[in-house]
């Protein structure tokens, strides 16, 4: 069966840099390589770094301060040189990435993940389906065409950020769609003791529902940092510290190895896939545990654009549409008044 090493990063940005935090990810993608890890998740948002400020400014002092512009500069353009550099690293070290970035689309900011292949292809691009309370100044919202596993060189993964894991439709359409491995990332340095305990209820859970392994990675922010964004935004240290529970957790729930509550680090442990088999053959969520008659999910897949061109001349299928649709008017005029369908016309 397949074993596959994986690895949980926490890790500070450099504030306020996407190129420095970028360089920090790059180092850390080749070290785990040395390290024959095969597949790595780094925090949400990491580069340039999350929007602590979006949770203890005002929207009067969001709007009005430089918080925001200075997010929306280093955002990531996706592609760039930025993912390049990321997926050179993840070539270099044959190591399968999931890492969340701030990505700019226009005047938009979104939270998004990016999955790196082992060989550098960006295989997958998702963005938060729903930025949480505060969140929503700050990011925009992405579709449903992210809500899918896929296939890499170390399994088939899927991805969700923070309170995206209390939308246990989300979480659904990735455990129906096979996940093997579960990429999760919050933000980390933030809400406290609290948090971190409701992040490990959430990601243990999933495990469990799903029959995959979680791999969680938080960030980090040292006591510079914090100071910094204090003088910053004007807040106290109590919002932006905490919160950190970066893990890997087994199909049956169990902590693999001790989750780091703090200061920077990386969780490291091996991925059995035997024992998703072994999980699956109690509770399979997908197969034979569901009640597809009476339960389903409807997932809506398709990409939101902003603009849809139409065409000033109809082409020859608008007009083969309307000739069907003529036609299948007259074979419903054509039925007897005793609405009984004619046999000769339709």
């Amino acid at each position: 069966m397949t074993i596959i090493k994986a690895a949980a990063v926490q890790m500070s940005p450099v504030l306020y840099s996407r190129e420095g935090t970028v360089d920090g990810v790059v180092r850390r993608i080749i070290e785990l390589g040395r390290q024959s890890v095969q597949f790595a998740t780094f925090p949400e948002t990491v580069v340039p770094s999350y929007p602590y400020f979006s949770f203890v400014q005002t929207p009067y002092e969001i709007r009005t301060g430089k918080e925001h512009l200075r997010l929306l500069d280093q955002a990531v353009t996706v592609p760039s040189a930025t993912t390049h550099a990321i997926g050179e690293a993840c070539k270099q070290a044959g190591v399968v990435v999931s890492i969340g970035v701030n990505e700019r689309d226009g005047g938009t900011i979104y939270n998004t993940q990016l999955l790196f292949d082992a060989d550098g292809t960006l295989i997958q691009r998702r963005r938060k389906i729903s930025p949480t309370y505060h969140e929503r100044l700050i990011w925009g919202q992405g579709d449903g065409s992210g809500l899918r596993a896929i296939d890499s060189a170390v399994g088939r993964i899927g991805q969700l950020a923070c309170y995206e894991h209390y939308n246990p439709l989300a979480r659904y359409a990735l455990m129906a769609d096979g996940e093997q491995i579960h990429s999760a990332m919050y933000p980390g340095s933030f809400g406290g003791d609290r948090f971190a305990e409701q992040t490990q209820v959430n990601i243990r859970q999933h495990a469990l529902e799903a029959g995959c392994f979680v791999v969680n990675a938080c960030a980090w922010l040292d006591a510079d940092q914090q100071e910094q964004i204090m003088k910053d935004t004007g807040c106290s240290i109590g919002p932006i510290s905490g919160g950190c529970f970066t893990a890997i957790v087994s199909p049956e729930g169990e902590l693999m190895g001790e989750p780091l509550r703090s200061g920077e680090g990386v969780v490291i442990a091996d991925l059995d896939f035997a024992l998703i088999d072994r999980r699956k053959q109690l509770m399979d969520s997908r197969g034979h545990y569901s009640r597809p008659e009476l339960l389903s999910l409807l997932i809506n897949r398709t990409p939101v654009a902003h603009v849809h061109d139409r065409s000033a001349q109809p082409t020859a299928v608008a007009v083969e549409e309307v000739d069907d649709h003529c036609t299948a008017r007259a074979q419903w005029s054509s039925r007897p008044a005793d609405g009984r369908a004619n046999p000769r016309t339709i």
